[in-house]
């Protein structure tokens, strides 16, 4: 019995780390901006996706093929619950249009049934950006 236990136990810990390693595609219908204090200033209903792959992050908000791209720098992710419960944070560069680099950090958390992502830029620490994740699937 105790090595059936033991082998659940392995399997869902597996089951919550194999995200950590995939290709992600996240959706949002919403977009809040809101300011260093948590406070939301601006709401914008518009359909986004946020696709993590490998080393970069590729963000298409509103879905209107302006995509945001991020190199990864750095990145960590513990999810006990796949997809539902836990936490991955990614460090990374943009490199904006006027060509200046934009070092921004990205958490993913999944709390209470609910999946949210928020994007903060070191060069902008009054702007916090927060969409609420209505898909998180593996990205084929």
């Amino acid at each position: 019995m105790k090595n059936f236990l033991l082998l659940v136990l392995v399997c869902f810990s597996f089951a919550g780390f194999a995200q950590c390693n995939l290709d992600l595609a996240l959706t949002s219908n919403k977009t809040e901006y809101l300011d260093n204090s948590g406070t939301v200033q601006r709401t914008v209903d518009e359909n986004s996706t946020i696709e993590i792959i490998k080393k970069q992050v590729l963000i298409n908000p509103g879905n209107n093929g302006n995509i945001m791209t991020a190199n990864i720098t750095a990145a960590t992710c513990e999810w006990p619950t796949a997809y539902k419960e836990g936490k991955s944070v990614i460090k990374a560069d943009f490199n904006d249009p006027s060509g200046e680099t934009r070092h921004v950090t990205m958490t993913i958390e999944g709390k209470d049934g609910k999946t949210t992502f928020t994007m903060e830029i070191a060069e902008m620490p009054d702007r916090v950006i927060r969409v609420t994740i209505d898909s998180f699937k593996e990205k084929k």
